[in-house]
C-alpha cells in the first residue's frame, strides 16, 4: 500500500458527502498505517487564477519576458530557480513526498471545481514539459486518482445518455492532466448522485469507498498508450507498426486515439482496459 497519500480537497461545506467521501478515506487510509495529509483547497481559501504573482522577483515584475508572458515557460524556469509562490512551493512539497494522490471534489460543468483547476494548473504547471510527458512524466512513480460526486444519475453519462459517454468526459482530466504528468492513473470512483439518494444508499457507496481503498493499490491503473507508440518525427502520430497491430481490433486504442473505430468500452472507468 502506498505509505505517504495527498488528498486534494475541493468543497465547501463540511456536510457535504465529499466531505464524507474525504473522511471515510482518511480514516480508512490511516488505518492502513499510511500518513494522509489533506490539502483543503477551500479552506485554504487556495488561490485558483495562474498569474504572473507565481513568480517572485528575479527579473522585472517576476518573469523573464513581461511583454510576452508565457505561464508554462515562465513557471517552469521559476520552479528550476527556487522562484516560485510560497504557496505553490508547499503544495509541491506534499506532492513530492505523495505515494499517492486522490482529487476529491464534485463534479462541476462536467470538470472540477475551478479552485482544484487552478491546483492543477499552478502546482503541475512546472510538470508541463514536452521533454517528459506521459509515460515518461517526471510523476510516473506515483499513483493518482479522481473521487467525485455528480449531481445526475450514471444514465446521463451513458452512451445513449444527454451527457454522453463519461469515458470522453474523463479523457481530458485522466489523459491531458494526470497521464500527461506521468501519473499511474486508477479508475476514477465516482459517486452517483447522493444528493438524492437514500441514506441507506449514501452508507452503502461510503461503505464501498472504503471497501475499495482497503485494496487500492493492488488494482491495476487504467490503461494509456504508451510514448513510445507514437512517432516524434512525425508530430507524435501512431507508428505504422502500432496501427497495424490494432487494424483487425473491433475498438480503437483509447478513447482519445479511436482510429475511426468505436470507442472502446469503460477504457477510463476501469483498471486495466
Amino acid at each position: 500500500m502506498a505509505k505517504k497519500v495527498l488528498i486534494v480537497y475541493a468543497h465547501e461545506s463540511p456536510a457535504s458527502f465529499n466531505a464524507a467521501a474525504k473522511d471515510a478515506a482518511v480514516a480508512a487510509l490511516t488505518a492502513q498505517g499510511c500518513t494522509v495529509e489533506v490539502s483543503d483547497l477551500y479552506a485554504m481559501k487556495f488561490k485558483a487564477a495562474a498569474t504572473t504573482e507565481d513568480i517572485t522577483a528575479l527579473f522585472a515584475g517576476g518573469v523573464e519576458d513581461a511583454e510576452n508572458f508565457c505561464y508554462a515557460k515562465e513557471i517552469k524556469l521559476a520552479s528550476e530557480e527556487g522562484r516560485l509562490a510560497d504557496d505553490i512551493k508547499k503544495e509541491q512539497e506534499k506532492l513530492k513526498e505523495a505515494d499517492l494522490v486522490i482529487f476529491q471534489f464534485p463534479m462541476y460543468w462536467s470538470s472540477v471545481p475551478a479552485i482544484m483547476k487552478g491546483w492543477m494548473d499552478r502546482v503541475l504547471g512546472s510538470a508541463y514539459a514536452q521533454e517528459k510527458r506521459y509515460s515518461e512524466g517526471i510523476f510516473k512513480d506515483k499513483k493518482a486518482m479522481l473521487s467525485f460526486t455528480t449531481d445526475c444519475p450514471e444514465s446521463v453519462y451513458s452512451d445513449t445518455g444527454i451527457s454522453g459517454d463519461i469515458n470522453v468526459t474523463l479523457w481530458p482530466l485522466q489523459n491531458g492532466i494526470l497521464n500527461y504528468c506521468g501519473f499511474q492513473v486508477f479508475a476514477p470512483q465516482i459517486f452517483w448522485d447522493p444528493a438524492t439518494a437514500s441514506p441507506e444508499s449514501r452508507s452503502s457507496m461510503l461503505e464501498g469507498w472504503r471497501t475499495r481503498l482497503q485494496n487500492l493499490c493492488g488494482e491495476a491503473p487504467v490503461y494509456f498508450a504508451p510514448l513510445d507508440y507514437f512517432d516524434k518525427e512525425k508530430g507524435f502520430l501512431l507508428k505504422p507498426e502500432v496501427k497495424e497491430k490494432y487494424a483487425s481490433k473491433e475498438c480503437g486504442l483509447t478513447v482519445g486515439i479511436h482510429m475511426g473505430k468505436p470507442l472502446p468500452a469503460n477504457s477510463q472507468t476501469k483498471a486495466g482496459v
